[in-house]
């Protein structure tokens, strides 16, 4: 049988997703801000599928590591 929902779960669950996101975005920024060039017009406008590769496996490391401190 299905536990009930507990609704602090719901709402520690909520929070930690708002805080992951923030965290992703803030690695964002901080990747461009070291950059030389925009990383936005190489992967948009000049279709560079290096760079996106690249921020895609950081992206996913960041959101690993992010995972493994709020599981800890």
């Amino acid at each position: 049988m299905l536990d009930a929902i507990n609704p602090a779960e719901v709402v520690a669950t909520i929070f930690y997703v708002i805080l992951g996101l923030v965290l992703l975005g803030l690695s964002w920024k901080a990747i461009e801000f070291f950059t030389p060039f925009s990383l936005r017009k190489e992967i948009e406008d000049d279709q560079n599928m290096a760079i996106a590769v690249l921020i895609g496996s950081l992206f996913i490391s960041v959101s690993i590591l992010i995972g493994a401190v709020i599981l800890s």
